[in-house]
């Protein structure tokens, strides 16, 4: 049985400053911040990540990674030299562990222009001490953190643009040497874990299909092309989006282009136990990366003002009226 997981922490950038809202059980429709970050002046944060307890905050800048406390005192901060005067085409990541102790951080210092390649860096997330270093071989535009929900182990896709993608994970106990190990794949990006962490998702850089893999060693469990889908290849794609939406169903986005020349993308669910297709789920979004699955048959999307909006298969009391229902075998069987 899946333990309950703690609610998830999630963090959005509004008119300079760092919002985070609480996705915890019985919180539907459009959520409020349960916190709101000032970053240091002169500061334009990259990404973000705001402990469980919202009392820190942790966001990297183009040059440098900086922890805060909520009232905005400075915890340690860590420049990246050399400094980068390089504007665009490197995006530095960070995310917090499992637990709290650590906080990983993603450097394109390749792309920033620092020499040699890029890196990736662990500090202890209350001093800021180097606990470990990755060297890496990879000439990234950014990357996506994803942290294991049982081992604490953490995920990272290295976006290089044309050139494809990396996968890597790397972990670091409290005893023991730092172990990073990187995927034999240039042409895969992850898109997400399952809750239980037994599997992972990923999509072609190419975009011709969608597989899931065993975790940790990366096994290809089922592939699915877009055939699968029944679209013709030629004029449709899978979108590097979706995730699992349940332990057991995951959502595959298709995106292609009208003979009108018009834009379209359509979100399907794959029951990952047997790798069948499960019907197409019906969500209105503004574009196929709004929708993020959570894991627990719920979804976030956005509104007008930029603050996420969580919806449920199942009927919640406190929800706003529900976009249009999945149709689907999976939404008629949710109590």
């Amino acid at each position: 049985m899946i333990p309950e997981p703690p609610p998830k922490v999630i963090t959005r950038l509004r008119d300079g400053r760092i919002h985070a809202y609480v996705v915890g059980a019985g919180v539907y429709g459009t959520l409020e911040p349960a916190a709101v970050f000032q970053p240091r002046d002169g500061e334009e944060v990259v990404a973000s990540v705001v402990r469980q307890d919202l009392e820190r905050v942790v966001y990297t800048t183009l040059n440098g990674v900086v922890c805060l406390t909520h009232a905005g005192d400075l915890m340690w901060a860590a420049n990246f030299e050399p400094h980068s005067d390089i504007r665009h085409g490197h995006r530095p990541g960070c995310v917090l562990s499992l637990d709290g102790r650590t906080v990983w951080v993603y450097r394109p210092d390749a792309m920033a222009g620092r020499g040699g390649g890029d890196q990736w860096v662990v500090h202890d997330a209350d001093s800021g001490v180097v606990l470990a270093r990755r060297e890496l071989e990879t000439v990234g535009h950014g990357a996506f953190h994803h942290v294991h929900p049982v081992d604490g182990s953490v995920y990272l896709d290295i976006g290089e643009g044309q050139d494809g993608s990396v996968i890597l994970r790397g972990t670091v106990g409290a005893d023991s040497e730092p172990e990073f190990v990187t995927y034999p794949w240039q042409d895969r990006c992850l898109i997400g874990l399952a809750p239980s962490g037994h599997q992972f998702m990923t999509v072609d850089h190419g975009q011709a299909d969608v597989a899931f893999h065993d975790h940790p060693d990366g096994d290809v469990l089922f592939t699915l092309p877009v055939e699968a889908f029944g679209y013709d290849p030629e004029e449709s794609f899978v979108e590097w989006s979706g995730g699992y939406l349940t332990e057991d169903t995951a959502i595959v986005t298709l995106g292609g282009e009208s003979q009108d020349e018009e834009e379209w993308f359509r979100h399907h669910l794959v029951d990952v136990r047997t790798g069948t297709l499960s019907g197409e789920f019906t969500v209105e979004t503004s574009n196929p990366y709004e929708l993020v699955p959570l894991g627990d048959g719920s979804w976030l999307t956005g509104d007008a003002d930029g603050d996420p909006v969580r919806w449920s298969c199942a009927p919640q009391p406190s929800a706003l009226p529900h976009p249009a229902a999945p149709t689907s075998p999976y939404e008629r069987q949710q109590p």
